[in-house]
């Protein structure tokens, strides 16, 4: 038994298009249906010639960027050739400025170059006066030599040139205007830069012809007609469509030329490259596939208009059967939900294939059943005989009721159960309707939440830190571990005190900001509750502990946003620290004195000078007043030479002190070359004993550091003895024992950093002791004590910098290390302008 629904709420008896069919008038429907065929095929016509456009479209578009693509990798291939070019001439010009080519090797030099590369016409270095100090031309120059007569330039776009390169200090290129006889060239101005002044320059020719023939791919020559433009854009080389062909181009049936241009980098605007696609496509009325396809569709458009008619008739007369059909198949099978109506007496008189497909049981084997019904357990009858008393008396509650479900094969399961009347279409009370839906699912994992809060809830009560969530702007606490409520109590007075201090801004609390405007208004609160911890450290008097507090937002269950903030006891850790900061202090002082006894004979025999020549100048001074020949002026050149002295011994003893005495940290803006100085002055005392050269080098513009410049003078100080004593210890050649310092601004992972270089030219580090360098008492000399790479280290890294020290070969010899470290600049700003020049000092 099925119910059927009332004619009333079944919907329309016949669709919309029929029910607009036959409210037309007979007038209408006769026009409609003459006019309905022709806007079919006018319309079919219309979307084939459309698409034979868009195809056209597509085609044109493709083209487009094909070209555009070509141009622009023969745009680059060209670039690169130019920059490579401008590189080795910019080498070549240094080398020139450093005076390390003369005349003669710049001759090979240049004609290396010159038969090298093709496109290279001429090759000229030029002084400061203009004048040609030495040129090298390509034998297809060599009858156009009209700018080097006399041998100085003449007035003219060369010269022009050479005074742009000379203003901006950096190369230049030009194009001077060619006669129509002469090739079109562009020039290079290379500027001598010794010590960053202008002392002439290096011309080079470019051929025009020969960077287009060289540097832009044979594929694309062979594809496209291809040019190189100036800025006027007159054709300088190449070539190009005709003017025939492009006028054929042009017909409204083909489209225009396709072409694309780019200027030539780094020549810029004044040379641009310049590529034009021949043609190779037909237009779209040229096509016979057009014309096939027109004659195809208009075969289909007269078929279409012929079965039309009969199609109308057949599907108006199935519109009506199909609908009834669809609504009811659609109610019946597409119905998740189970259904089951009982009449007035508890019999079943209809189920869904949802129910039965629930239940396990068949339609047949339900409908006219009455209680007890086969889906009910049989422990649980006297319940739901009970429920069902109530469903028929109306008692039941609209939230509905749950129950368990027997299938037919005795399994069971959890189901939600709403009833309601069911009413016909007379409005008669007929029977109810009940609507049943599993729920055993949801409430398998209502039990597995349950269960992963307890024991959620139970890790953090057992955890060591203190753990509180308290939502914005309000004094609530919604969440507090064990530990939180041993230190602060069952307030959030704690929960914010530790926001305070740990570094989180404060938040509005109290009633009386509740009407107030939101103060995170605006915010993107999924970006809050997402975004990183904050850390800080706080001290708590009243805990007499230290406490590491992190926090972050995060969205509550119940939709506000709210603050977690997770304290943890680093009291211990913090005693650790200052013990270990009051050892390494200890431990860096005691190497500074271990470094001055080291160097004791040095600083000895260095006080000895001046402290001699003061005893000899007074020597001298009293036996000319004895002898009564001392004039006036020479008393005081004598008395000067000796204050002289007596200062410079003043110097080295306040170095000394200066750099051992004991004290506090104190980081400051220190300058690079400052602490460089300290260094060699204290480092050429040894360094002149063991007969060791130092050349220090020390970049310009370089940043001031936040630095205790005592440490990183200790730092510098024992590597440059080191480097000395490895190069004493190799028994290196007068000529070979060198210790260099490098000190130079760079990057490392983005970030702007101060590099130190100490490199010797000793007999390097084995490959254990590179292993186990800066291992605490693990030392390659024999009266080492092994303490003083550590400490660099632990000064380098207290300064968030690195040290790496490597060998240095030479056609696998070892011929000396390296030890490098660097320092990080604090932020971009503490660069500070500076006109000096780099400095090498030996």
């Amino acid at each position: 038994m099925q119910l059927r629904a009332p004619a009333d709420v079944r919907g329309p008896a016949h669709p919309a298009p029929a029910r607009f069919w036959s409210g037309l008038r007979s007038y209408g429907r006769e026009w409609l249906a003459n006019f309905a065929p022709l806007a079919a095929v006018l319309l079919f016509l219309a979307a084939i010639a459309s698409s034979f456009w868009y195809l056209r479209l597509e085609e044109v578009h493709r083209e487009q960027e094909a070209v555009k693509r070509d141009v622009e990798y023969a745009q680059q291939r060209l670039r690169l050739r130019l920059l490579e070019r401008q590189e080795q001439l910019m080498r070549l010009a240094r080398d020139v400025a450093n005076r390390d080519v003369d005349q003669a090797q710049f001759y090979l030099r240049a004609e290396s170059l010159v038969a090298q590369y093709p496109e290279l016409l001429s090759l000229a270095w030029i002084d400061v006066r203009r004048r040609v100090v030495a040129i090298q031309v390509s034998p297809s120059l060599a009858a156009r030599r009209s700018w080097m007569d006399g041998q100085t330039l003449r007035p003219g776009e060369t010269e022009a040139g050479y005074g742009l390169a000379r203003d901006l200090l950096q190369p230049v290129y030009s194009q001077p205007i060619a006669s129509k006889d002469e090739e079109p060239i562009l020039q290079l101005h290379v500027p001598l830069l010794p010590r960053g002044e202008f002392a002439g320059e290096l011309l080079t020719e470019y051929s025009i012809d020969g960077l287009l023939r060289y540097g832009v791919p044979s594929e694309v020559l062979a594809k496209y007609a291809v040019a190189l433009l100036d800025a006027k854009n007159q054709m300088l080389a190449g070539q190009s469509i005709p003017d025939r062909a492009a006028l054929y181009d042009r017909l409204p049936w083909a489209g225009k030329v396709n072409e694309y241009e780019l200027p030539v980098s780094p020549v810029g605007n004044g040379l641009i490259l310049r590529a034009q696609a021949w043609r190779t496509s037909q237009g779209v009325l040229g096509s016979a596939l057009f014309w096939l396809v027109a004659a195809l569709s208009a075969l289909t458009a007269w078929m279409l208009i012929a079965n039309w008619r009969q199609a109308l008739r057949r599907q108006q007369a199935q519109a009506a059967l199909q609908a009834e059909t669809s609504f009811r198949r659609a109610m019946e099978n597409s119905m998740l939900t189970g259904m089951r109506a009982l009449d007035l007496h508890g019999r079943i008189t209809y189920v869904n294939p949802a129910f039965c497909q629930m239940t396990g049981w068949s339609e047949n084997e339900l409908v006219g059943h009455s209680e007890p019904f086969p889906y009910w357990p049989d422990e649980d009858r006297q319940v739901l005989s009970a429920r069902l008393r109530e469903e028929l008396a109306g008692a039941m509650e609209p939230s509905g009721f749950q129950m368990r479900v027997q299938r037919k094969d005795g399994s069971t399961f959890d189901a939600r159960l709403y009833v309601s009347p069911l009413i016909d279409a007379l409005g008669k009370h007929t029977g109810w309707m009940a609507s049943m839906t599993d729920i055993t699912e949801p409430n398998r994992v209502r039990l597995q939440l349950a269960a992963s809060y307890e024991r959620f809830t139970t890790v953090l009560e057992a955890l060591d830190a203190s753990v509180s969530v308290a939502p914005l702007g309000s004094e609530e606490l919604l969440f507090a571990n064990r530990m939180y409520r041993n230190w602060f109590g069952a307030t959030s007075s704690g929960h914010l005190k530790l926001l305070v201090r740990g570094g989180t801004p404060d938040h509005p609390t109290g009633d009386e900001n509740l009407d107030a405007v939101d103060a995170f208004a605006g915010f993107p609160l999924d970006s809050l509750a997402t975004s990183l911890p904050d850390r800080g450290e706080v001290y708590i008097e009243r805990l007499d502990k230290w406490l590491e507090v992190r926090s972050r937002y995060l969205n509550w269950v119940d939709g506000r946003l709210a603050q977690m903030v997770i304290a943890t006891d680093i009291t211990a850790r913090r005693h650790a620290e200052e013990q270990a900061a009051a050892q390494a202090e200890r431990a860096q002082t005691s190497s500074r004195l271990i470094t001055m006894g080291e160097m004791a004979s040095s600083v000895a025999h260095e006080l000895n000078q001046p402290l001699t020549a003061i005893s000899n100048y007074c020597t001298g001074m009293i036996s000319r007043i004895k002898g009564g020949n001392l004039g006036t002026e020479d008393l005081l050149a004598a008395l000067e030479k000796t204050a002289r002295q007596a200062q410079r011994a003043g110097q080295v003893v306040q170095h000394i002190r200066s750099f051992v005495r004991r004290s506090e940290p104190q980081r400051s803006a220190t300058e690079v070359a400052a602490i460089v100085d300290q260094v060699v002055e204290l480092a050429e005392i040894e360094l002149r004993r063991r007969q060791v050269r130092l050349v220090h080098h020390v970049a310009s513009r370089l940043p001031v550091l936040m630095v205790d410049p005592i440490l990183i003078e200790q730092v510098l100080l024992n590597l440059i003895k080191n480097g000395a004593e490895s190069i004493d210890a190799a028994h290196r050649a007068p000529v070979n024992r060198l210790v260099e310092l490098r000190v130079h601004a760079t990057q490392v992972d983005a970030q702007p950093v101060v590099q130190f270089s100490v490199t010797d030219s000793g007999a390097g580090l084995g490959r254990e002791a590179l292993s186990r360098l800066y291992e605490a008492f693990f030392s390659t000399k024999r009266e080492g004590l092994g303490i003083g790479l550590n400490l660099c280290r632990s000064i380098v890294e207290s300064h968030q910098g690195r040290i790496h020290a490597e060998n240095l070969y030479n056609a696998g010899q070892t011929v000396g290390c390296r030890f490098t470290f660097w320092i990080p600049v604090r932020s971009s700003s503490d660069f500070f302008p500076s006109t000096a020049s780099d400095q090498l000092t030996t």
